[in-house]
């Protein structure tokens, strides 16, 4: 009886831990899906107590500028008509560093910051030194030439005189260093000096001399704090809701967030949306795969087809015109009215007559096509890859001896790329916090249930073989007692008396 009861103890106390699994299990299956959105919407906000804060504050991802140098093979038969030829140098590879400043909490839940940057110079990662001589087309010298084409034919004259007197022409040959960061120019240095409030460049002329040791502005984005839905979109960029470069409000509109964090729970039906103030715009990417990166799962944005169509090919880019073929976009308006143009590198995604009207030039979307990997649950990158190229319009401008006999062509000057991808402890603590920890609670809710499905049969079963038992247990006795009764009603017949006639006969032993 002890024995008994001891099992049947055990029997009810594994069926009640199995009740309270199962029941766990299926709270869990309730309840976690909304804790996990909990702590990723309070992890991500812009908040000192979230856990991307310090991440959103100074990145810690390394990120490196690659610039890769279209050189004029043929400078003297460009200026006499013929097909340029160009040769890419590079990369010159700079490390970049981003920290944020004068971080501002406002009243209406956003946060002001001003994010300086700064480069240095990794030769170890590059093909080639600051100290590389280029042979590339002059600006200053070529855009004003266009700048100036319906201006007076006695002005023209002027600037043509003024040119040869400084020296100046067509082509420069200068060192990478001087051709990035700025060198003393003399056309610069007459328009300053006469026209002092004429050209916006003070001191050196550079392709990239606002980009060292400088801010993209003063941006304003919403922390999401109070309300979610806005979370890292940009309110306001220096001060403004939009922008004056373009001829349509669509395009002057300052969308998406600063492109560094976006907003949680992305679908492929989401698109990635950021303002650009080096490309005087806002960006849209697109959904084009889902991917793994060091374990994270994340889903690859790029570029669509129609990011520099022009508006022939997608109306709703017309305002960035004046337009030439498609592909490129006039970026004149935002950079004091020179003739430059911004594309994919080597014009990838244009109209094939662009990188037909000059040799040297290989698109492919391996190379030149740029990505961004988002984990779709937090909407922070993981990887990414931005590549754009900067080209000058060229031509012979009636009145200019500078420009010879130059042929129409929208020339590659250079293109870079923009690359940072998360490693190290940041990765490993993003993972573990943001990826594993809701793993391992997604799993074991199942297993829970599992578990206390499993449990809960022990009870069932353990009735079933009882009253099995039980039921053996009766029919025994049932058919015991019918055989005492036969035994009894022998005996009984051994002890009457014999009938009359009856002959009686000797047991043998």
């Amino acid at each position: 009886m002890g024995g008994s009861s001891r099992a049947r103890w055990v029997v009810l106390g594994l069926g009640a831990l199995g009740l309270l699994c199962a029941v766990l299990g299926a709270v869990m299956i309730v309840k976690v899906p909304s804790l996990i959105e909990q702590q990723v919407l309070k992890n991500v906000r812009i908040d000192p107590n979230s856990l991307a804060f310090g991440m959103w504050k100074e990145i810690p991802v390394p990120f490196y500028l690659s610039i890769y140098l279209f050189e004029v093979v043929n400078p003297t038969e460009v200026l006499n008509g013929q097909k340029p030829q160009l040769r890419e140098r590079g990369p010159y590879v700079y490390r970049e560093f981003k920290h944020k400043t004068n971080i501002t909490f406002n009243n209406n839940d956003t946060v002001s910051f001003v994010e300086h940057r700064s480069l240095h110079f990794q030769p170890n990662m590059s093909r080639g030194s600051e100290n590389d001589y280029i042979v590339l087309p002059n600006i200053m010298v070529l855009g004003a030439a266009v700048m100036m084409e319906d201006k007076p034919a006695s002005l023209k004259f002027m600037m043509t005189l003024g040119l040869a007197t400084m020296g100046e022409r067509a082509f420069m040959n200068r060192t990478v260093g001087e051709i990035l960061w700025g060198y003393d120019d003399p056309l610069v240095n007459f328009l300053n000096k006469y026209f002092p409030n004429m050209f916006p460049i003070k001191g050196k002329f550079g392709l990239f001399v606002g980009m060292n040791n400088s801010d993209s502005g003063i941006f304003t984005v919403f922390t999401g704090v109070k309300n979610f839905s806005k979370i890292h979109l940009v309110d306001k960029w220096n001060g403004l809701s939009k922008i004056d470069y373009w001829h349509s409000d669509q395009c002057n509109m300052i969308n998406g967030t600063s492109g560094q964090m976006w907003a949680p729970f992305m679908t492929p039906e989401s698109s990635l949306e950021f303002f650009s103030p080096e490309a005087c715009r806002s960006m849209n990417f697109v959904y084009q795969e889902s991917g793994v990166f060091e374990g994270i799962p994340t889903y690859r944005f790029i570029a669509p087809e129609t990011l520099f169509a022009n508006g022939s090919v997608y109306p709703p880019n017309e305002g960035f015109c004046p337009c030439r073929e498609s592909g490129i976009q006039n970026v004149s308006t935002c950079r004091f009215g020179a003739p430059l143009f911004l594309s994919h590198p080597h014009f990838y995604n244009a109209d094939p007559v662009l990188s037909e009207a000059v040799a040297g030039l290989h698109p492919n979307p391996r190379e030149h096509s740029l990505f961004l990997d988002i984990h779709p649950v937090t909407g922070i990158p993981m990887n990414c890859s931005v590549k754009l190229q900067l080209s000058l319009y060229i031509k012979a401008v009636k009145g200019i001896g500078q420009t010879g006999t130059i042929n129409p062509v929208v020339l590659p000057v250079l293109w870079f790329e923009q690359s940072g991808a998360m490693g190290g402890a940041p990765l490993r603590t993003f993972y573990t916090q943001l990826v594993l920890v809701p793993k391992v609670l997604q799993y074991a809710q199942y297993v829970l249930l599992a578990v206390g499905g499993l449990l809960l049969l022990v009870p069932i079963i353990y009735q079933l073989r009882s009253q099995e038992k039980c039921f053996l247990f009766w029919s025994g006795s049932k058919k015991g007692s019918q055989d005492k009764e036969v035994i009894q009603a022998y005996s009984e017949s051994l002890m009457s008396p014999a009938a009359k006639g009856t002959v009686l006969q000797e047991a043998k032993l």
